[in-house]
């Protein structure tokens, strides 16, 4: 798709809404609550591909707005759109795709988030039509871009101080047939969905999408068994993004390394995991990786690709 910025509204000094529209004027393809698109942002020496929460409502068909945070050691898309990204600016983008829909068959939703990761539950906000909960951690100079964004409601809950927030009283005293949603960055995900395992929350009442995309580290070399290629990653640079440099075209959907449809097997080396698809078990086999986000341990690694 070709989007148009058709507006640009700060929200606080690192936060920006951005509305997007058909660069024709015509109809947005359909994207329903906790959608995402990925958008293709310029830059001085490669393409980025950012994908971000849809947080319109689904029955917009004339414009997508998403949320986007400036990131303090950004690697190119978040600071591009808020240093030189202007209303009437073109971008390219791909159709929606949904990886964080809404349980339909909850009888309650318990909807945890921190950081940007409360975009996703802005749009269930606007649909959810049984019981739900919301809580949201941020920082405490986010909180009144927040709140603006909240409904005013006995059931919705801003947390400055995310130790403030009794995860295990919360998670402990939930009603039969919750489903719990939790989007935000690795470290809160991690303490959330570790909480609710150690409670015994069955996984199919568990519901998460990583909201943060590779982050760097030391570089690499990486070697493509089947396309007998050899990369080396930069300190800046995704494993995904260095194969995609080389003229690969690996599959690849939310590149936040959660939905597993970069799963590339590992003939050998040590990755370092970042991801939130593979389960313990098949990290400590090393005999995959999710090259969207995760590097390596050892100076090289062996992909079967």
């Amino acid at each position: 798709m070709k989007l148009k910025i058709t507006g640009v509204v700060p929200l606080s000094p690192t936060i920006r809404e951005f509305l997007l529209a058909d660069a024709e004027g015509a109809p947005l393809p359909t994207a329903g609550a906790g959608a995402h698109i990925m958008l293709r942002i310029p830059g001085p020496e490669r393409m980025w591909k950012n994908a971000y929460s849809l947080v319109s409502s689904p029955e917009d068909h004339h414009e997508y707005k998403i949320i986007v945070r400036r990131v303090e050691h950004s690697r190119g898309g978040s600071a591009w759109l808020h240093d030189h990204a202007a209303i009437g600016d073109m971008l390219e983008a791909e159709t929606p795709q949904n990886l964080f829909p809404i349980p339909l068959l909850a009888y309650k939703h318990l909807l945890l988030s921190a950081g940007i990761g409360i975009t996703p539950m802005l749009a269930y906000l606007q649909v959810l039509r049984k019981p739900f909960e919301l809580h949201h951690c941020g920082k405490l100079e986010d909180a009144g871009a927040f709140a603006g964004l909240l409904p005013t409601a006995p059931n919705v809950f801003m947390h400055t101080n995310r130790n403030a927030l009794d995860l295990e009283y919360l998670l402990a005293h939930q009603t039969l047939g919750t489903h719990l949603s939790v989007c935000g960055p690795a470290s809160f995900m991690d303490v959330v969905l570790q909480t609710a395992q150690n409670l015994g929350w069955p996984g199919a009442k568990v519901h998460k999408e990583s909201f943060g995309g590779a982050t760097g580290g030391t570089p690499f070399i990486a070697h493509l068994r089947r396309s007998n290629i050899t990369i080396s990653v930069g300190a800046d640079e995704s494993l995904l993004e260095a194969i995609e440099t080389a003229g690969l075209t690996p599959p690849s959907l939310c590149r936040g390394g959660a939905c597993g449809v970069c799963e590339t097997a590992l003939l050998d080396g040590v990755p370092d995991h970042r991801d939130h698809y593979l389960s313990d078990t098949q990290r400590a086999c090393n005999s995959a990786i999710m090259p969207c986000v995760s590097r390596a341990k050892t100076p090289e690694l062996v992909l079967d690709i």
